[in-house]
């Protein structure tokens, strides 16, 4: 499995030095952008996480929870082992939306509310490099685990086959459910306020990391 911790739940005035002290052991971080329009916050823009990029060697996620990913996507200086996810519901024609993905260069992901059936993902798995399920409503962080994300995350495993796509699960993500999560096909675990949230982060990066295992 691997570790993303969300940066939603950091200390937004030492977003470089959480990143760092948790570095040792995050695989990717997680960066939820929001516009206060898809979702009912706003977080992070392209300037704070341009920024961060050459300060932090793991790779990012940036995941899009806004209405105009086509608009906005270019706008982020990723590298081409970073990912960049928006959601299916944002778009009339998300094809579109995984082309320019896929030119800027980036890694192509792909998510959907959790009351969105699967279905609309099945079109556009053989361009897409990871699949986010939301275990939780998008929009905040320190939300509880919705418990039916299980039953997701083996349904679009079925889906999936035998294609090389990375299930991330993001939302309520603690040592108490990690298991289950990774148990259930998910390859990326995605934590903030497990992480961020604890009086020692990095140790709290451990634990979850030891108790998915």
């Amino acid at each position: 499995m691997k570790l993303s911790p969300s940066m939603l739940s950091a200390d937004f005035a030492r977003l470089d030095d959480q990143a760092h002290a948790v570095e040792a052991e995050a695989d990717r971080f997680h960066w939820d952008i929001m516009d206060g329009h898809f979702v009912p916050n706003l977080t992070f823009g392209p300037l704070v996480v341009n920024a961060l990029r050459g300060r932090v060697d793991r790779p990012f996620d940036v995941h899009l929870m806004i209405d105009h990913p086509l608009d906005y996507a270019p706008r982020f200086n990723v590298r081409p082992d970073d990912s960049i996810i928006f959601h299916v519901e944002t778009v009339d024609d998300p094809q579109a939306v995984i082309e320019t993905i896929s030119r800027i260069p980036a890694r192509v992901g792909i998510t959907l509310r959790p009351r969105t059936p699967l279905s609309r993902l099945e079109a556009y798995l053989d361009s897409v490099s990871l699949v986010l399920v939301m275990s939780v409503e998008p929009g905040f962080g320190g939300q509880a685990f919705l418990g039916a994300a299980l039953g997701r995350i083996r349904a679009l495993g079925n889906m999936i086959g035998d294609r090389s796509i990375e299930i991330a699960v993001d939302g309520g993500i603690r040592a108490d459910n990690a298991r289950p999560v990774i148990a259930a096909g998910a390859d990326i675990l995605i934590a903030g306020s497990a992480i961020f949230g604890q009086p020692d982060p990095l140790a709290a990066a451990r634990a979850l990391r030891q108790a998915a295992s």
